[in-house]
């Protein structure tokens, strides 16, 4: 890769969201369960590949999570990308079946190596005593951990989740694939759907955000029911994920799904069928959904059958994007519906402000509050955007309340799941006139406890990465445990 002008970033839709993720790889342990008939056995994680990226790259430092996160500050800094607002995501596998002197060391490793004193590449740091006292130092360090993210089993989550919230934990992945009890059997899934409906309220009430991998295509469903099941997780009030990862199903060397292909017994959607079966899934997101990832990362030298193409979804947003629809090269599939406007996008990622930007769009600023209230969970979810005219995200919040039971009474809490502000993420302190830094993150908060107090609920609590507490410190919130909690009752809001 060439070395980037001044000012110039390179591959800059990494950090269009307004954070910089920063991905880690756990060393290769079998799932206590067994093992899914998708997965390979190939040495190293399960479900991943030699060649993945994120393997090869943690393979170099033998996994080791403190060089890991170093080796990734030193290439965004090469790619010119700002470093004082990470998210880290661990990955791997359920981190969670881990035992548990390593995952405090490896997550005590992770903010190691985001506390440097200069730079990436000044080793002057020396590494904390305490897991505690790493994080206290990421609270004001230059590279800060906004957001942690971990990927787990539905079944191996809900028993962990004072232990997540210790680790500074904010967003957690299920491992979900389908909602169906004969196919998780069929693929040796080792769960049930029950464990993923408990899951997620769990996990919601404790105010993370949700996210589930989809997996279309699997052995014992079909385009019909994919769909049909995929619409369920959002009509029926036990899913409602806020977040997805789509990753049709394909054939791996060394999987036991390999020989059942080979046999006749099995075969994935082709290219057209994965398109067709993705788009139709892209129309049933709802608005406050963000689609992560489509498609795995998987090298096409380690793939028996199943759509080769990693970057699916840039082909196909790119397509979306075009103002003339004229010799559009994905088949038509819905595009053309799409591009017309006959059906609107509405899942988050396509319309962030970031892209606008990217691509040198028009831009509407006349701003408004949109607040979309929905069930889910046993709980009830107001999700709001500051959107323009023409829907563009610039700013969004998760407000969750729910019932808490104490004794026989059951008494209302309110919690914040999110708070995201759009647009090519910045410096800490660097100014702007659009996206971050211009004061909608303040606003999203003063409508949220305007919901609360409108509720009758004295106390506001928010799930904070460590790096995250020193803002809500000056809007009058302080440290309650791992939550950073404000009373407002009958305050008057100020900002």
């Amino acid at each position: 890769m060439l070395k980037p002008e001044p000012n110039e970033i390179k591959k800059p839709t990494k950090t269009l969201s307004g954070i910089t993720p920063l991905a880690v790889m756990l060393p290769p342990r079998k799932c206590k369960h067994g093992q899914c008939i998708y997965c390979p056995s190939l040495n190293v994680p399960q479900s991943y590949t030699p060649k993945s990226p994120v393997v090869m790259r943690a393979m170099r430092v033998n996994y080791d999570a403190y060089k890991q996160v170093k080796a990734r500050l030193n290439a965004f800094e090469a790619m010119n990308h700002p470093t004082d607002k990470i998210e880290l995501i661990i990955m791997g596998g359920t981190f969670l079946e881990y035992p548990k002197k390593f995952q405090y060391e490896f997550v005590k490793g992770l903010y190691d190596g985001l506390n440097v004193k200069k730079s990436p590449r000044d080793d002057s740091a020396e590494p904390s005593k305490t897991l505690k006292d790493a994080q206290n130092l990421n609270e004001t360090s230059r590279q800060r951990c906004v957001a942690l993210c971990v990927e787990t089993r539905p079944d191996v989550c809900s028993e962990f989740i004072d232990r997540m919230r210790e680790w500074g934990v904010t967003r957690v992945e299920l491992g979900v694939q389908i909602i169906d009890d004969a196919i998780y059997k069929k693929i040796k899934r080792g769960h049930k759907v029950e464990d993923v409906v408990k899951a997620t309220e769990d996990l919601k009430n404790a105010g993370f955000k949700v996210g589930y991998h989809i997996m279309p295509g699997l052995p014992g469903s079909d385009f019909k029911k994919d769909l049909r099941l995929f619409k369920k997780l959002f009509s029926d009030e036990r899913f409602k994920p806020d977040q997805l990862k789509l990753y049709p199903c394909q054939v791996i060397p060394g999987s036991e799904l390999e020989k059942i292909y080979w046999k006749g017994g099995y075969q994935p959607y082709n290219k057209e069928e994965t398109e067709k079966i993705l788009f139709e899934m892209f129309k049933a997101v709802p608005r406050y959904c963000r689609v992560m990832r489509v498609m795995r990362e998987i090298p096409p030298d380690y793939l028996v059958a199943g759509t080769t193409k990693i970057d699916l979804r840039k082909d196909i947003e790119e397509e979306l994007r075009k103002k003339d629809t004229q010799g559009c090269t994905l088949k038509n599939i819905l595009l053309n519906i799409f591009t017309r406007g006959k059906v609107k996008i509405k899942e988050i990622r396509y319309r962030e402000i970031g892209f606008v930007l990217r691509d040198k769009r028009n831009l509407d600023l006349n701003l408004k509050l949109k607040i979309t209230k929905y069930k889910a969970s046993n709980g009830t979810e107001y999700f709001l955007e500051i959107v323009n005219k023409d829907d563009i995200l610039f700013g969004l919040l998760r407000l969750r309340i729910f019932d808490v039971k104490r004794g026989n009474l059951n008494l209302k809490h309110a919690i914040i799941r999110e708070i995201h502000v759009y647009g090519q993420s910045l410096a800490l302190g660097q100014k702007s006139k659009l996206g971050q830094h211009t004061g909608l993150g303040k606003l999203l908060i003063k409508e949220a406890e305007k919901i609360v107090k409108e509720n009758n609920i004295n106390k506001l609590s928010i799930i904070s990465g460590i790096g995250v507490r020193e803002y809500y410190k000056k809007l009058g919130y302080v440290l309650e445990g791992s939550y950073m909690v404000k009373d407002i009752n009958n305050k008057k809001i100020e900002f």
